[in-house]
């Protein structure tokens, strides 16, 4: 059965001035979960991941843990939506002191609500790219990332939780509030697993964290 497996990278650095980068927390996820699939046997035929600094850092964290000779093909398709523009769009003139709060509830109520109203094309623009813009792109990713490949092919791609609930939504032929919720409930270095074919796609698991799942790493299980 060829398998894609859909990683979310680790948790990211939410309170400092670069996002975009794994926190200390976020970089022994990446390696908990590379420890995790070498311990199941799993052994990727393809690696891919976004261009951004926390996904291709959660891909070569995985494969090193994993000690394969694989490097991860970087691809845009993978990255994800542009929170900073939508939470900017949805807020106007009031995003500088609303981010400058750091307030993780509320970011979290504002982000959901420009979502939606991105999904319905109600947000003023300019904007970096459409709802639909932006599925198209995920879509076209995970076509390219299992096109020609073996029956028995397993790949990894290393993106965010956007990318993913959009992906997975769509494959389910989910609305855009499905895709939203799934987005936001999606946790650091949670997997999906989706079977495919040169046929088809199917969802088999969804934002999995066996690897996290222990009395000592509980407290691991994060979701910004």
């Amino acid at each position: 059965m060829a398998i894609l497996y859909l990683v979310r990278h680790g948790q990211a650095s939410f309170a400092a001035e670069n996002y975009d980068q794994l926190s200390e927390l976020g970089r022994r996820q990446s390696v908990w979960l590379g420890e995790y699939f070498a311990e199941r046997g799993i052994v990727f035929s393809r690696a891919v991941c976004g261009t951004l600094e926390r996904q291709r850092h959660t891909a070569r964290a995985i494969l090193d843990a994993m000690r394969s000779g694989l490097t991860a093909a970087e691809h845009a398709g993978w990255n994800e939506y542009s929170g900073e523009a939508l939470y900017k769009a949805y807020l106007g003139d009031e995003w500088a002191n609303a981010r400058a709060k750091g307030d993780v509830r509320a970011v979290y109520r504002t982000i959901k609500a420009a979502l939606e109203a991105w999904s319905e094309d109600k947000l003023p623009g300019p904007l970096p790219e459409t709802w639909r813009g932006f599925g198209e792109r995920v879509a076209a990713a995970m076509r390219i990332a299992c096109a020609e490949l073996p029956a028995d092919a397993k790949v990894l791609a290393a993106t965010s939780g956007g990318a993913i609930g959009r992906g997975v939504a769509d494959l389910l032929q989910a609305p855009a509030r499905t895709a939203i919720e799934l987005n936001l409930q999606f946790r650091n270095s949670g997997f999906c697993e989706i079977f495919f074919s040169a046929r088809s796609m199917r969802l088999i698991s969804f934002n999995c964290v066996p690897h996290l799942e222990r009395s000592d790493r509980r407290q691991a299980i994060t979701y910004s």
